[in-house]
């Protein structure tokens, strides 16, 4: 009986010991100076976790195309947020994601949140490498987000006051990116999202071409929409020097992602944080409000 006692008493020191490192653990945050990553990273530092930036400037290193650079990212880590690069759906993504996972889990990390994307069929084999890792494991699927008007891919052709693209008039419920961090952090550091796919949208649906005329009316850029034909969109992308394949690539995933099939809000930021998503009105306005299209 006391020997039982003690092996008893022995476990549950173990399981609370593990239950301390993990809530002092560190958490690596993946491309952790871009868009999502690094708004992860300050809401974590925020909350007074210890945070690892994964990056190729992080201490230690990170990089996803050498994986020489992992085991020492994930030295001690109790939790991962995952975002790909260049796309969670491109090609070679789910197979450097596995490798990755596995290794993870090898580490002891405990938890794993992958930044997924809504509607992009490309991305399920990513997202079930995650899955199948062996440990607890959330989703978050997501759309374009409000930032890329102001520091992401389409800000650019905001500033030259022309944005060409191949979603015709099919709207979209564009998502604040500071929500899909606080989600994150969330089911980073919270209980109840293991094993949970969360549809993050925005309130309302917007066409592309209503989106630049949001951005007029709050005070930024004037800017013209220019609905391109799919094929004429892959042309444009090769004039502008993208590579062959990665011009494939992007006309397959806007083929799928802009036929009408996330032109549906959900409730998923309101299911986590507790409130509706920001609108993308009142993004404008602060924008345009902080200058964020001055040259």
């Amino acid at each position: 009986m006391t020997q039982h006692m003690t092996q008893h008493a022995t476990q549950h020191a173990t399981v609370e010991a593990a239950e301390q490192q993990s809530a002092t653990a560190p958490f690596l945050v993946l491309c952790g100076t871009g868009k999502n990553g690094s708004r992860v990273v300050d809401r974590l530092r925020e909350r007074g976790h210890p945070v690892r930036v994964g990056s190729r400037s992080g201490r230690p290193p990170f990089d996803w195309e050498s994986p020489d650079t992992w085991d020492p990212a994930l030295e001690g880590v109790g939790a991962v947020f995952l975002v790909c690069q260049p796309d969670v759906g491109a090609p070679g993504t789910a197979r450097t994601v596995r490798a990755f996972a596995e290794r993870a889990v090898k580490a002891g990390v405990r938890r794993l949140v992958l930044l997924s994307a809504r509607g992009e069929d490309l991305a399920l084999e990513t997202e079930e490498a995650v899955r199948e890792a062996g440990t607890e494991w959330t989703i978050l699927r997501a759309g374009w987000f409000f930032q890329n008007f102001t520091e992401g891919v389409f800000r650019p052709y905001v500033m030259a006051g022309e944005l060409p693209f191949p979603a015709g008039d099919v709207r979209e419920p564009f998502i604040d990116a500071d929500d899909i961090a606080e989600v994150a952090v969330e089911a980073l550091t919270g209980d109840g999202h293991h094993g949970r796919v969360h549809d993050l949208t925005g309130p309302r649906l917007l066409s592309f071409g209503e989106a630049v005329a949001e951005l007029a009316a709050a005070g930024g850029p004037t800017v013209r929409y220019v609905p391109l034909p799919p094929g004429e969109y892959a042309e444009w992308l090769a004039g502008q020097g993208f590579e062959p394949e990665l011009v494939a690539f992007l006309s397959e995933l806007f083929a799928q992602l802009m036929d009408g099939r996330n032109a549906v809000v959900s409730d998923g930021v309101r299911e986590v944080l507790g409130r509706q998503g920001r609108d993308f009105a009142d993004f404008a306005r602060e924008a345009a409000a902080e200058g964020v299209w001055r040259d």
